[in-house]
């Protein structure tokens, strides 16, 4: 499990940085954030409660498919289909394909938020 750093800012700015990045103007530390929300709000909805203890039974009941997790939550499987999408495009969750599973796997134990 590892740390993973969220940034909050602006669109432009979060763009402006881009940008930099890409004209060779600013070179990222490893410190720094991979994934940047725009708002708080947004930062709540894939980081809410029910996401946060989601991450915390992969991590440890360590499922071996969706609809074990599906059993260990109390979730229905498309709800959770639908979550872990979202999850897996942050970089929060892996969705490990075997033959006819998909099996979660946690990536990050814990969050480190700088906001602008």
């Amino acid at each position: 499990m590892k740390n993973m750093v969220i940034g909050i800012a602006s669109q432009q700015a979060i763009r402006d940085r881009a940008l930099s990045i890409a004209r060779g103007e600013h070179q990222p530390r490893p410190n720094e954030p991979k994934i940047w929300f725009t708002s708080m709000r947004s930062l709540a909805e894939v980081l809410s409660d029910d996401n946060r203890a989601l991450l915390r039974v992969i991590r440890e009941q360590k499922p071996e498919s969706l609809s074990q997790l599906a059993v260990f939550t109390g979730r229905a499987p498309s709800n959770l289909s639908r979550t872990l999408k979202t999850m897996e495009h942050y970089g929060l969750v892996e969705m490990q394909r075997e033959l006819r599973t998909v099996r979660p796997v946690g990536e990050v134990s814990e969050f480190v938020i700088w906001a602008a």
